[in-house]
């Protein structure tokens, strides 16, 4: 991300020599992943998600739509990203904005929606006719790093806060309830895919694998953007909490052997787990809010009538 932004040598030095030295400019451990912050909006699907200084935030709609002709018992789901300008000066560049744009997308869609996350095929309204086509708007507001992590936390979380609306069928005709009518209907999520990203520094400039069993390579999970722009290989596990890995995504940079892949993978379902439990732990907290305050209104309008 953003690979037009230069630092000083003296900056490049102090950080890398800090690493050789275990330490980091934030003060996390080479295995820490940062502080996930997340919070919802007034609507269903409205999700903010903060990784230190990464802001993202991301907007689950639906509409009624044809299914595609080759499968028909199915909806539809896109993802969308778009990095504003306000996420930093290195993204005016629209070039350089399209090129993270497309990588954290295709690897977002590889984790989402080819895992089958979630279930599409009960988007499905009148097969082969209509169905629901449920689209996910990421917005990236303030980098410091971690966009794709970020994003694809803020994607599965929006995507199991969304409710879409209640509908009746009646032959060819779909009678779309308001939300004050019936109760919202929440999306089928068959299991929750999570991305960890792990950064890779090479202290002594010389070409080599990254291998597991020795200890010249750094490795480090959830760089900020200043070590994005040091690494010199870089690594993404998508993993749920049933150890499935549903993705492996290595743009370039230094070869790795398998060792040092299942000990990432091992490193990263830790992480997986602790980020899904909170998921949860916060949806069930936001429902038991939204119940209360709706049973409020429902005993004062009761009071008024």
């Amino acid at each position: 991300m953003a690979k037009d932004i230069e630092l000083s040598e003296s900056e490049s030095k102090f950080i890398l020599e800090a690493l050789r030295q275990n330490y980091r400019l934030d003060g996390r451990s080479f295995d820490q992943f940062r502080d996930v912050k997340i919070k919802f909006g007034k609507e269903y699907g409205d999700v903010s998600v903060e990784m230190g200084n990464t802001k993202v935030h991301c907007r689950i709609s639906c509409q009624i739509a044809q299914p595609y002709e080759d499968r028909p018992f199915e909806g539809l789901f896109v993802i969308s990203t778009e990095i504003s300008p306000i996420a930093g000066s290195q993204f005016e560049n629209r070039n350089i904005t399209g090129e993270d744009e497309v990588l954290c997308s295709r690897i977002i869609e590889k984790s989402v929606r080819r895992s089958g996350a979630l279930d599409v095929e009960g988007l499905c309204i009148v097969a082969g006719s209509k169905c629901w086509a449920v689209r996910a708007d990421v917005h990236f507001l303030d980098c410091d790093g971690g966009f794709i992590d970020a994003s694809c936390i803020a994607v599965m979380t929006g995507l199991m806060h969304f409710k879409k609306p209640d509908i009746t069928v009646h032959g060819e005709q779909i009678i779309v309830h308001p939300v004050n009518e019936r109760e919202p209907v929440p999306l089928g999520i068959l299991h929750i895919p999570i991305c960890v990203t792990f950064s890779f520094f090479n202290p002594q400039d010389t070409e080599e694998n990254i291998k597991g069993a020795t200890n010249s390579e750094i490795s480090i999970i959830d760089a900020t953007l200043k070590e994005e722009l040091l690494r010199d290989g870089v690594l993404t596990v998508t993993l749920n909490k049933n150890r499935e890995v549903v993705q492996v995504s290595k743009a370039g940079g230094l070869p790795m052997d398998a060792l040092m892949l299942m000990k990432c993978c091992h490193k990263a379902y830790a992480i997986i787990e602790k980020i899904t439990d909170q998921i949860l732990q916060l949806l069930k907290d936001d429902s038991k809010e939204r119940n209360k305050y709706a049973a409020m209104l429902t005993s004062e309008n009761a009071r008024e009538s």
